[in-house]
């Protein structure tokens, strides 16, 4: 009787939960059957979801209740506190399994060539991100002592970074955030918050959902200038042939006319203001520059020439992410991405890496929705599967679920478990409970393991 197909996926967030979601949809799953490991770097699952979402979208972290479903089939295993490659490594992976998905997403932020990077008071989002979401590899504590703040890039990260720095920490206590985030958040003296994109409107990368919450907050006075409101041909297309695009224009148009209100917290969209420079002294930040730009004709713009320097005293860059690299893999340095043919590993010489695949963020980059990452799993599952199909994976040394087992118990590699999370979830609900909030993170490492049972 022929045995199931063995998949490892590495990376626990929505990205590899998809890809397992696949392959147990799949015929094979019926027959001769599948059988999937999970291994992620974070004592608990769910990745971005988890460390990277704001804690005042539980909308969006309502995804992990689809995501639960799938953990919960008896045909995946979970691996947490496992880290590639230090834990676990690529031969390893090939000893164990028919073939290896990566799903790693990504975490640190993509560098902007402006002089003052270094300064003190210059940050990058995913850092302070993974402070406010509670992520045990950070420190506990962060400065917030600016009172103008200035966030550049007009994306939905960026909007996150501005929410958070203009609400009130006791407007963010209803949700996860644990007790070292609020006592931070109940320090912040930021009362201006400057948003900055180098094009407009048209061309902001916010979801329109995102955008409209901004203006929810009673203490937050969303402010657009007129002047920003500006379009060109290109602009114009881009509004006709995308409706989230028109919807999130309309939205700041709104804005731009409306009177300015008395909510104690300003927060500032500007459109067609290019950071050239983060100004200092004495090694901090004390401004920013940017230079006016104007549209070009084809939604696209270009410097005029004209510079402005704004009263800043940190700068917040949220201009995208970046995925590590991961040994013994390819790597498209300039993407920040493993190269790949429909979520197959392409070689340096042009040839597919045998058994190996990628989906999700790794794969593509950090751009689209947590949902977009669906469709990235759905082609590298299937891809997979005709390779199983047509004896193109190559046959692993000891398949059996058993050995992976064996081989942590053996290093002495202490990991978490599927049923572990529903422990530190537990542990994190009854910390929420006598507050009255759904849960309170759990941020050390060691109490999350502690807690799971580790």
């Amino acid at each position: 009787m022929p045995r199931p197909l063995r998949v490892a996926i590495v990376g626990a967030g929505p990205a590899g939960i998809y890809a397992a979601d696949a392959l147990l949809k799949s015929e094979v799953a019926a027959d001769p059957g599948v059988s999937i490991d999970l291994f992620e770097r974070m004592p608990a699952p769910f990745g971005l979801i988890r460390y990277g979402v704001a804690p005042d979208h539980p909308r969006i972290k309502g995804i992990i209740t689809a995501l639960h479903q799938v953990l919960d089939k008896p045909q995946i295993r979970l691996f947490g506190n496992i880290d590639y490659p230090s834990d676990l490594n690529l031969d390893d992976l090939r000893a164990f399994y028919d073939a290896v998905i990566f799903s790693t997403g990504a975490m640190a932020d993509r560098e902007l060539s402006i002089p003052g990077l270094d300064l003190d008071g210059s940050y990058g989002a995913a850092d302070f991100v993974s402070w406010y979401d509670g992520h045990p590899d950070v420190p506990r504590t962060w400065p917030l002592e600016a009172e103008k703040v200035a966030v550049l890039g007009v994306g939905n990260v960026a909007l996150d970074v501005a929410r958070i720095l203009a609400k009130t920490a006791d407007e963010l206590l209803p949700t996860e955030i644990p007790p070292n985030v609020h006592d931070g958040l109940k320090a912040n003296k930021a009362v201006e918050i400057h948003v900055f994109g180098r094009r407009g409107p048209a061309q902001a990368k916010f979801s329109p959902m995102e955008l409209r919450e901004l203006d929810h907050s009673p203490t937050i006075e969303v402010i657009v200038d007129p002047e920003d409101i500006d379009y060109d041909k290109g602009s114009i297309e881009t509004r006709r042939g995308n409706k989230q695009a028109d919807m999130v224009a309309k939205t700041l148009e709104n804005w731009a006319i409306r009177d300015v209100g008395n909510r104690p917290h300003k927060l500032f969209l500007h459109f067609f203001e290019s950071p050239t420079e983060i100004l200092g002294e004495d090694g901090r930040v004390v401004g920013l520059r940017t230079e006016r730009t104007a549209l070009d004709g084809t939604g696209n713009v270009k410097g005029t020439g004209e510079f402005k320097d704004w009263d800043i005293s940190a700068v917040y860059r949220a201009v995208g992410y970046l995925s590590e690299k991961l040994p013994k893999l390819p790597w498209d340095i300039d993407s920040g991405t493993v190269p790949d043919e429909g979520g197959r590993v392409v070689e340096e010489g042009g040839g597919h890496l045998q058994s190996t695949y990628v989906t999700g963020w790794i794969r593509r980059g950090p751009v689209g929705l947590i949902g977009h990452t669906k469709g990235d799993a759905n082609e590298t599952v299937a891809n997979l599967l005709d390779d199983y199909a047509n004896g193109r994976l190559h046959t692993p040394a000891s398949p059996e679920p058993e050995a992976v087992d064996a081989f942590f118990a053996e290093r002495g590699v202490r990991h978490t478990t599927w049923e572990g999370w529903y422990k530190l979830d537990a542990a994190e609900r009854a910390l929420g409970e006598p507050q009255g909030r759904e849960r309170v993170k759990i941020v050390e490492r060691e109490d999350m393991l502690r807690e799971s049972g580790a």
